[in-house]
């Protein structure tokens, strides 16, 4: 399936299960609303964020009341400033409170990496250097979170374990060694990149005499990570991993590498705190 189509698919069964375990047999809060109730209603940001999750909230609320509607005053990858409106919702006040959280947790979990993503990539202006995402992603939310870190400027990485070898140690313990578990790789998709991670600077010249696409520098220091550049002289993709946060990000771009992976940018984010209030209860 193509990443797009996949993606889709996501959305939709995203939004289903949200709304399947929040409202389960149904909103019996949302029955003190008379059900002819039209309402409008504002989101809001409490701080500062990267906009990320729009189709996520057109599709919870669709699936609500195709009635419901929608008006964005932002786009996945805008800024948002604290206190900003960036949506306002209008249609069947019981709908709205209905779909209201469902909508938000996707909403500020996806814009909460999306944000994590700019900062990092902010950090790295001028380098040149690619910021990757990793595996590392909330369960139920692999393409969601990836498409969040384009939003936020950054690259993904492989989306899973069918579109790019990564041969790891026990990879290559059980191939025999790093030129066979390439080999093995060139033999069963020659048309994929094929990536090995490395510890040692003997295991990076296998990696290269190997012709691997990409190495993977796994927790070098940064003067071992100069010593790897110098030694691929451009023959592989560098990228460095392990021990990336804010405070070592351009430290490690400014040893030459090509770019740089961290799961900090999906694993283990802060929910962006987000709002919406009703503001016009309408008439019955």
């Amino acid at each position: 399936m193509h990443y797009q189509d996949a993606l889709v698919e996501e959305i939709r069964a995203s939004a289903a299960h949200l709304l399947a375990e929040d409202v389960g047999p149904g909103d019996i809060t949302a029955q003190l609303i008379p059900e002819s109730l039209w309402a409008s209603a504002r989101v809001i940001t409490r701080e500062p964020a990267v906009l990320c999750g729009m189709a996520w909230v057109e599709e919870v609320f669709r699936r609500l009341d195709v009635s419901i509607s929608l008006r964005w005053h932002a786009a996945d990858g805008d800024h948002l400033e604290a206190g900003q409106c960036f949506l306002e919702i209008e249609g069947p006040a019981r709908r709205l409170l209905t779909g209201e959280r469902a909508a938000l947790n996707l909403l500020q979990t996806l814009s909460a990496t999306a944000t994590r993503t700019r900062a990092y990539v902010n950090l790295l202006e001028g380098t040149g250097v690619r910021l990757l995402d990793t595996r590392k992603t909330l369960p139920g939310l692999r393409l969601a979170q990836k498409y969040a870190v384009t939003c936020g400027g950054g690259h993904n990485h492989r989306v899973g374990l069918y579109d790019a070898f990564l041969i790891k140690e026990n990879h290559i313990a059980a191939c025999g060694g790093i030129a066979s578990a390439i080999k093995a790789a060139r033999r069963i998709a020659s048309h994929l990149p094929v990536e090995v991670e490395v510890e040692t600077f003997d295991e990076l010249d296998q990696a290269l005499a190997a012709k691997a696409d990409i190495v993977m520098l796994d927790n070098f220091s940064l003067d071992d990570m100069r010593e790897a550049v110098r030694r691929n002289a451009g023959q592989a993709t560098l990228e460095a991993s392990g021990n990336v946060d804010e405070t070592t990000l351009r430290d490690i771009a400014e040893t030459g590498v090509d770019c740089i992976s961290c799961g900090a940018l999906t694993k283990d984010i802060k929910a962006i705190d987000l709002s919406m209030r009703i503001v016009d209860p309408g008439t019955t």
